[in-house]
């Protein structure tokens, strides 16, 4: 709790964390499923009032001196957010990852990453957030996965056209022997938003796409091979788990169908 005599400066934090950036992009959040008593503004979603502090958890607190932000570092500080007037908490990322992203690039949605805890250590936060009574937001990235989740292993060795391939966009090259991207859309990292595969062979393949980072590969929402379920049991896991709300960062952009040149991506609204 903060010293006596600082309730003014609680107040005009208060006033700017709710007008700040994080509170327009709640708007997004699921409704959430947590247990605690449903406060008066709860009708129309609890997070349109709220103050919700994001966190980043590699930066936020470091709890072992290993020079990174873990779940433990973010436990052992809850009740500081709870005495500035916190409502919620949103946690970036923290699942298993290589970090190309700073972890926005998830190998497995149902791990914590080894840098961050174990799934124990966010057990023990929740818990913790709870007594407090503060709601916990996990950021999922229903985007692209990792090009180290088992799903993009698992395309890369099929053949073109393959029902492990239709997770995610792959695409035949343009030019005469394919050496072109399939169109001239561009990354939001900068570049092109397509990458060239090798086949077993050694012999250059299909591309595949990434609006954001290579190693980033987009889902195909619009795939029979069931993407939609899958990321969804992801996501319904955790909030199973923890009875926790949702923030999908980024929320899968549409994608023009057949992926033309020139027709750009649409961010979501």
């Amino acid at each position: 709790m903060p010293p006596k005599g600082t309730s003014a400066l609680c107040k005009l934090f208060r006033k700017a964390l709710q007008s700040c950036y994080v509170r327009a992009m709640t708007q997004e959040l699921t409704t959430s499923l947590a247990t605690e008593p449903a406060r008066p503004s709860e009708g129309h979603g609890w997070w349109r009032d709220a103050v919700i502090y994001q966190v980043y958890v590699r930066s936020f607190a470091d709890s072992d001196g290993d020079g990174i932000g873990d779940l433990r570092g973010v436990r052992e500080r809850l009740p500081h957010l709870a005495g500035l007037g916190v409502d919620a908490v949103w946690l970036t990322p923290f699942y298993a990852s290589p970090q190309a992203d700073g972890g926005y690039d998830v190998a497995d949605y149902r791990a914590v990453d080894p840098l961050f805890g174990t799934l124990g250590d966010a057990d023990d936060l929740v818990r913790t957030a709870h007594e407090l009574g503060l709601k916990v937001i996990v950021d999922v990235v229903p985007n692209h996965s990792s090009d180290q989740h088992p799903w993009f292993r698992e395309a890369l060795a099929d053949r073109p056209g393959g029902a492990a391939r239709a997770r995610y966009h792959f695409r035949p090259g343009r030019g005469a022997h394919g050496e072109l991207p399939p169109n001239d859309w561009e990354s939001v990292f900068g570049g092109p938003a397509w990458t060239r595969t090798t086949d077993p062979d050694g012999t250059p393949g299909e591309w595949y796409l990434h609006l954001f980072a290579p190693q980033q590969p987009d889902l195909n929402w619009d795939s029979p091979r069931s993407t939609r379920s899958s990321t969804r049991c992801c996501v319904s896991g955790w909030i199973w788990a923890w009875t926790a709300s949702v923030s999908m960062s980024p929320t899968a952009w549409s994608r023009p169908p057949g992926c033309p040149t020139s027709a750009t991506p649409n961010r979501p609204s």
